[in-house]
């Protein structure tokens, strides 16, 4: 396995009295695909928003090659999230008023490349979903599952350390769900992409490299993948 990339350390969350998360420790390797599981409630999500930053602990470190993050201030961290961190959630969240193209190309707008430069960028992204005859259309012309794909392609377009996944194929009927995972697992071998990945599916926690099991907050178990 490559070097360990994502470190956190101690991670402490409160919402008043509830302590949703106490004293999470985690580890992820460059290139690794990894699955939360457990039961709602259990901490998952909130550990994926604090570790991609979207949220920040009363206690503890996520550090990127090293570097504790949550040091960082706001314009900062956003310029860091922006580079660094791609998100997929459950529900695709793409803009209606704008077609996949523009979709696609927006985290590259936001982090400063020219609209030519992410426009070239957004539209190879989605010749490699097998996109390339729905640049065009918007969300509600394509199915759930192409919305997905494109989900997917916007998280990439900054070629960031770690795409952090929530229920990806959540929302998704058999075939799509089984698409979507061996897409994550084809970009993983094509580009070295890592994946952090909060699901309830059991199918696609198995194919994981290594599943962290999550109850009360806490990481209770962990089981790693031997045949790969």
């Amino acid at each position: 396995m490559s070097q360990v990339m994502i470190e956190a350390r101690n991670i402490v969350k409160r919402y008043g009295d509830l302590e949703v998360l106490r004293g999470v420790d985690l580890d992820i390797s460059q290139g690794e695909i990894v699955s939360i599981v457990g039961p709602s409630g259990a901490g998952k999500t909130t550990l994926l928003h604090i570790i991609g930053t979207l949220d920040a602990p009363q206690q503890g470190q996520v550090c990127y090659d090293g570097k504790n993050v949550l040091t960082l201030k706001d314009k900062e961290l956003a310029r860091f999230r922006n580079r660094n961190i791609g998100f997929v959630f459950q529900f695709h969240q793409l803009l209606p008023e704008f077609t996949m193209l523009e979709n696609v190309a927006i985290p590259a707008l936001l982090g400063g490349a020219g609209r030519k430069d992410a426009m070239e960028r957004a539209r190879r992204l989605l010749e490699r979903m097998h996109l390339a005859d729905r640049l065009d259309h918007k969300p509600s012309q394509l199915s759930g599952g192409e919305c997905q794909r494109v989900a997917v392609a916007r998280a990439l377009i900054n070629s960031p350390k770690v795409i952090l996944a929530d229920e990806p194929s959540g929302s998704l009927d058999s075939q799509n769900k089984q698409e979507l995972h061996r897409l994550f697992f084809d970009l993983r071998d094509e580009l070295g992409q890592t994946f952090i990945i909060v699901t309830h599916d059991e199918g696609l926690a198995a194919q994981a490299d290594r599943t962290l099991h999550m109850r009360d907050g806490m990481i209770v178990d962990q089981t790693t993948r031997t045949d790969r």
